[in-house]
């Protein structure tokens, strides 16, 4: 998580952490390995992530290793959520998060943490439950017991 942070926050690009990186920086003890970020889509941001990318050879995760692909602008246009294995470990770059919507959908409940020397921008807590009940796999039951915890927790401080 760090070291993606570091790079994107270097290149400039406008970036919310989502998943089980969030679900850590919240207060949560479980363990998660991959990192899951939510980009902005405009084309100065495409630019900037592209370029970023560049420095950890993305490839396509669970995709043939003889499959031609070029992780630049031109694929960040025509698609939007990537599964990727870099030099930095697995990285999802996501421009649509169901059932929420994309990076400025998120925007309004996200919340900032510091970490590693940034001010790192995550999903809200309640929109990242809602994104764990609505995928419900089998790995997010643990999520959602810690999310609904955290957020008990928090409503209690509110009181």
């Amino acid at each position: 998580m760090r070291l993606i942070s570091e790079l994107f926050h270097r290149h400039g690009v406008e970036f919310i952490v989502i998943g089980g990186q969030a679900e850590t920086l919240f207060g949560s003890p479980r363990v998660t390995y991959d990192v899951d970020v939510c980009y902005l889509r405009t084309k100065e941001n495409l630019s900037r992530l592209a370029a970023a990318l560049q420095e950890i050879n993305p490839t396509l995760r669970g995709a043939p290793p003889d499959l031609p692909f070029k992780m630049d602008l031109r694929a960040l246009e025509m698609g939007i959520n990537f599964t990727l294995s870099t030099r930095y470990g697995d990285l999802d770059i996501l421009g649509f998060v169901e059932p929420l919507g994309g990076y400025t959908d998120l925007m309004p409940n996200s919340e900032i943490y510091p970490a590693y020397g940034l001010q790192l921008r995550t999903i809200g807590l309640e929109d990242l439950l809602k994104v764990k009940l609505h995928i419900n796999r089998v790995k997010d039951q643990e999520s959602i017991i810690q999310l609904t915890g955290i957020k008990r927790i928090r409503d209690q401080k509110l009181k």
